[in-house]
């Protein structure tokens, strides 16, 4: 896993995954979530107003974007490590590695 590329591990169903919201992966999370912009996906995280389906909608957008081919109701019915909390802290580290900026070397 390279967090400097954006990649979250995710473990579903027992089995670790790399997550990573690619350029493809947040198009189709603004078209899922029915977002204006990824800002403001980034605001309700940050202000603590993300919903259940925002989380479920961002995993699947980093699975997908890590090669994963399942869909979002493939993952409803999978366990993910760390239950709900689990994946919300996946969801706001793949928004916050989506956004970082790497330091100058």
């Amino acid at each position: 896993m390279n967090p400097w590329a954006g990649e979250v591990a995710i473990v579903v169903d027992g089995e670790r995954r790399i997550a990573k919201l690619t350029l493809g992966a947040l198009a189709e999370l603004e078209a899922a979530l029915g977002a204006g912009s990824l800002l403001e996906i980034a605001e309700r995280f940050e202000a603590g107003r993300f919903t259940s389906r925002d989380v479920l909608m961002l995993v699947v957008a980093g699975l997908r974007g890590g090669g994963w081919d399942g869909t979002a109701e493939t993952l409803m019915t999978a366990e993910i490590a760390g239950g709900p909390v689990g994946a919300a802290r996946a969801a706001a580290e793949l928004l916050a590695r989506a956004f970082a900026v790497p330091e100058a070397s």
